[in-house]
C-alpha cells in the first residue's frame, strides 16, 4: 500500500496553530464569563478548547512520531482489500473496468519516453531510440 503523508513541518505548524486556538478558547471562556454572557457562550469556548486540544495532539504526534498518519492510502487492485467493501457487500465494477476486461489483450504498449507504439519484444523504441 502506498500512502500520502503530510510533512513534518506542516504538521508542526498545525500543532502551533492548534495551541493558539486553545489559548483563544480559554480567553473566550474567561471573557464571556466575566461579562456575564449566557452559559452557551461559555460552553462554546469549552468546546472550542477541546477540539483544538485534540487537533494539537494529533498534529504534534504526526510531526514527531516515527509512524505518521497518512492523508490518503492508495492501493492497487488485488493489493489489499477494502474492509468496508467486505462489510457492506462489495461494490459494482465500474464501466471502465468492465470495458477493459472485455477488450482482448494487446501485445506491446507505448514508449514511456515519447509515447510511440512499441511491440512486446522490442528492446529499444523505434521512434526515440531509448531502451525500454
Amino acid at each position: 500500500m502506498r500512502s500520502i503523508k503530510p510533512g513534518r513541518g506542516p504538521s508542526f505548524m498545525g500543532g502551533i496553530g492548534a495551541v493558539g486556538a486553545v489559548i483563544f478558547g480559554i480567553i473566550w471562556m474567561a471573557a464571556a464569563a466575566q461579562m456575564g454572557a449566557p452559559v452557551p457562550f461559555v460552553l462554546f469556548g469549552l468546546v472550542f478548547v477541546v477540539i483544538a486540544a485534540a487537533n494539537a495532539i494529533f498534529s504534534f504526534r504526526n510531526a514527531a512520531g516515527e509512524n505518521r498518519y497518512s492523508l490518503y492510502d492508495i492501493t492497487e487492485e488485488g493489493e489489499e482489500p477494502d474492509p468496508l467493501e467486505e462489510r457492506f457487500g462489495g461494490k459494482e465494477e465500474s464501466s471502465f473496468r468492465k470495458e477493459s476486461k472485455a477488450r482482448p489483450e494487446e501485445k506491446g504498449g507505448f514508449c514511456p519516453y515519447c509515447g510511440a507504439r512499441v511491440e512486446a519484444d522490442y528492446v529499444f523504441c523505434r521512434s526515440c531510440g531509448k531502451k525500454l
